[in-house]
C-alpha cells in the first residue's frame, strides 16, 4: 500500500517541474506521485511520461484538456490509491529529509494502530532568487508529535491560516467530504483547505518545514496584479465556501474546529473584499453587493456574522475609495512579512 498520494498538476510546467517531481521520488516505494497534464502547450507532458515511464511503480500520468487547478486536483484525487493525499504546485517541491521523517511518522502511527485523519506540517514562502524566505509554522497553535482532537488546537489569529501546503488529507476523509474544486478558478485552495475540516476528527501536528512555495514568478496567482485583475474568482471561491457550511453547521463543531472555521471565513472574506474593493467600477460594485446577497439569502445567520460581526465589518461601512486604501497597504505589510513581494 502506498502510503501518500501525491497529485502534481501542471500547466506548461516543463521549465521547473522536474525539481519537484525529484523531490518527491526520494519518497521511495512509500508514495505514488500523479502527474496532471492540464493541456500544456510546453513539453510538460513529454517529460512527465519520461519519469513514468522510468519509475513506472511510482509515477502515473493523466493528461486531460485544460480545466485549472482545481481540475488537477480533481483528477489526481479520482487516480489517488494512497493512504494519504498532498497536492503539491509543480513549481513547488519538499524538503527530502522532512518527507523521510514525514514518512516515519506515518509508518509508525500505522504500526501502532492510531493513524489521524490529518497530518499538519510547516511550509515556507521561498523566494529563491534573493535568499528571502518566511516559515509558516504551527508550533504554538498544537502539541508536535501527539494525536489530537480539534479541542486541543488553540485560536489563530488575524491572517495565519493552514494553507493547503501544510495538510496531508486522509485520502478517505478527503472522499467523505464531496469536495470537488471549481475548474478555470484560481485560488481554490481556499476552499481545498476548509471544506474537508469537519471530516478530520483526529490530526497531527508535526514540526517539520516541508513544504517550499515558490515565490517569484510574475505569472503567480498572488501577484497584486493577478489578484486584482481576477477578483470574480476569489468572489466564486468565496461564495463556495459559504455554500459549503451553514451557520448552524459550524456553531455545532467541536470547539477548536468551530473557531478554526469561523477564523477561516473571516481571513478569506478579508481577501475577498481585497480582491474586489481594490480598484472600482460599476461592475466590481455590483458583484459584491451580489456576494452579499446571495450569502443573505441562503443563511442568514452566517450573513449576520460575517457582514457584522466579523474582521470584515471593519471596513464594511467604509467609503469605497478608503476601503480599498486601507485594504490595498495591508495587504502590501503582510506581503512584506511573508517575503511575497
Amino acid at each position: 500500500m502506498k502510503l501518500i498520494s501525491f497529485t502534481v498538476p501542471c500547466y506548461n510546467s516543463a521549465e521547473y517541474m522536474r525539481k519537484c517531481i525529484d523531490s518527491l521520488l526520494t519518497g521511495g516505494d512509500d508514495v505514488e506521485i500523479i502527474i496532471i497534464n492540464d493541456g500544456s502547450k510546453d513539453d510538460t507532458l513529454k517529460i512527465a511520461q519520461e519519469y513514468s515511464e522510468k519509475h513506472p511503480d511510482t509515477v502515473s500520468v493523466v493528461d486531460k484538456e485544460n480545466g485549472g487547478h482545481g481540475s488537477g486536483v480533481n483528477a489526481g484525487l479520482k487516480r489517488a490509491t494512497g493512504l494519504y493525499f498532498k497536492v503539491v504546485d509543480s513549481d513547488d517541491w519538499l524538503d527530502t529529509v522532512a518527507l523521510e521523517k514525514l514518512i516515519s511518522a506515518i509508518k509508525a502511527n500505522l504500526a501502532a494502530g492510531n493513524c489521524p485523519d490529518l497530518y499538519i506540517a510547516n511550509f515556507i514562502y521561498d523566494r529563491i532568487h534573493d535568499g528571502e524566505f518566511y516559515v509558516s509554522s504551527y508550533e504554538k497553535k498544537m502539541p508536535e508529535g501527539k494525536i489530537i482532537g480539534w479541542e486541543r488546537v488553540k485560536p489563530f489569529r488575524y491572517s495565519h491560516m493552514m494553507l493547503m501546503h501544510a495538510l496531508l488529507y486522509n485520502r478517505e476523509r478527503l472522499l467523505e467530504s464531496g469536495t470537488v474544486l471549481p475548474e478555470h478558478t484560481f485560488y481554490v485552495d481556499n476552499i481545498f483547505a476548509y471544506k474537508p475540516l469537519p471530516y478530520t476528527k483526529s490530526l497531527c501536528y508535526l514540526n517539520l518545514d516541508l513544504y517550499h512555495y515558490y515565490i517569484g514568478r510574475a505569472d503567480q496567482s498572488v501577484t497584486v496584479g493577478n489578484m486584482v485583475s481576477r477578483y470574480m474568482q476569489q468572489r466564486r471561491v468565496m461564495l463556495e465556501m459559504t455554500d459549503a457550511y451553514s451557520w448552524d453547521e459550524i456553531r455545532k463543531l467541536p470547539k477548536g474546529l468551530k473557531k478554526y472555521m469561523w477564523h477561516s471565513l473571516q481571513t478569506i472574506m478579508m481577501t475577498t473584499l481585497f480582491f474586489i474593493c481594490a480598484e472600482y467600477s460599476p461592475e466590481r460594485k455590483a458583484a459584491l453587493k451580489d456576494m452579499w446577497r446571495h450569502i443573505k439569502a441562503r443563511d442568514k445567520k452566517l450573513y449576520r456574522k460575517l457582514y457584522y460581526r466579523s474582521y470584515a465589518s471593519a471596513v464594511n461601512f467604509l467609503s469605497w475609495r478608503v476601503r480599498g486604501y486601507i485594504m490595498m497597504k495591508s495587504y502590501k505589510i503582510l506581503c512584506r512579512k511573508v517575503k511575497l513581494g
